[in-house]
Order: structure tokens, then sequence, then C-alpha cells
């Protein structure tokens, strides 16, 4: 309860339409699920799928970054960095582990195999899709490791696309067939609820110190 009642004290600094639009934007989002970005040397790229989740409703984004640093480019990501998860990995392995042990399947995107087309993905299973650098692709420990292969249909000369614009697609793709499925895709009571607090703190100017006057009561 006394939760409950921090929330109901920090929305009194906020409007009432930012607090509906919380909840609208809630409705939309999903864990179903979750995107996962290996060494991709362009930071620019990470912001831009970061900004992607965020549109297309994908809460959390899972970052592994063992050569070129975690600077996340504000100007690209335009606030999305509030509004979405950030899990870091140091390494391959405690990310796969780390998602698996969340219950998901592990897909790489890639173009160079006989992967499943995206139109022809199996939406059901709560998924990690994984996107790799842009020179190199996913390494070697995430394709052995994966439980499938996904890629986006071409018919052109070049064979491949920009990660950004990859993963743009993709995730505009998945979450469009699943909010318009019958799979329980949304989150939970509980994980709507502590984004709501998230939120509203992350809104509210000096939110430390308004926290701290309720404490005070």
């Amino acid at each position: 309860m006394r939760q409950e009642a921090l929330l109901e004290y920090l929305e009194g600094f906020i409007s009432e339409n930012r607090k509906q639009r919380f909840l609208d934007v809630l409705k939309n989002r999903t864990k179903h699920f979750t995107i996962a970005m290996e060494d991709v040397y362009q930071m620019h790229n990470t912001s831009a799928v970061m900004r992607s989740c965020e549109v297309f409703g994908i809460q959390e984004l899972n970052v592994i970054e063992q050569k070129y640093g975690k600077s996340i480019d504000k100007q690209i990501a335009m606030g999305a960095q509030k509004w979405v998860d950030i899990k870091e990995h140091e390494d391959a392995a405690s990310c796969l582990k780390s998602l698996r042990a969340q219950g998901y399947q592990i897909i790489a995107t890639t173009p160079h195999n006989e992967s499943c087309l995206i139109h022809e993905f199996d939406i059901t299973k709560p998924s990690a899709l994984f996107f790799g650098t842009e020179k190199e692709g996913l390494s070697e420990e995430i394709m052995n490791n994966a439980d499938g292969y996904l890629k986006i249909p071409m018919v052109g000369f070049t064979e491949s696309l920009n990660i950004s614009v990859s993963a743009a697609i993709i995730i505009q793709d998945i979450t469009n067939r699943l909010r318009n499925s019958k799979i329980d895709w949304q989150l939970s009571e509980e994980e709507i609820f502590e984004k709501r607090l998230d939120w509203t703190r992350k809104t509210i100017k000096d939110a430390a110190f308004v926290e701290s006057k309720f404490y005070e009561k």
C-alpha cells in the first residue's frame, strides 16, 4: 500500500493529461519480445534502435558492448532512453544466460543463411532478437547458440541494410502482428505499476527531493 500511496502522491505533481498518456502508452508496451544489440560500432545506430523500440512498444533493449563503449546518442534517441529499459551486459554469454533464464528463445538476425523470413516468423513464443555489427554481423557465440534465424526478404543487389533500418523493419512487423493477435503480450499489472512510478519520477523536476517529502509525512 505504501508504494500505491507514493505513486498517488507523485502523480499530484504531473498533469492529468500526462497521467493518462502514461496509461495509454503502457497499454501497448510489451516484454513478449526484447531486442539485443551486440558490439554495434556506431552508437547512433544503437540509439536509433532504442527509438524504434520505444515507438513500436518494446520495453527492454539489451546492449552487449565489449569493444566500443556504451554512450547513448541522446539526440538520435530523442528521449527514448527515458521510456525504454536498457539492460547492459558485459559479454554475449551473460546476455544469453540472462535472456534464457527469463524464458526467451534466442533469434539471430542475419541475411547469410536459410533464415526464416519475417512474415513467416512464429510470434507466439517470447523471443529475444539479436542484431550485430554493421561489418561483421553477430558473433559466432550468438550464431551458434541461437534457437532460430530471421531475415528481411530482399530483391535488390545489396545484401544487407543498415542495422538500425533492419531493426526498425523487423520490430514494426512483429509488434504489429502481435497487437493484432490473441496472444497475451501486454505487461502485467505489476509491471505497469512499476513503469508508472518510474516514468512519473522521471517527469518530475527534482523528484528525489519531492519523494523525500512524502516519506517525512
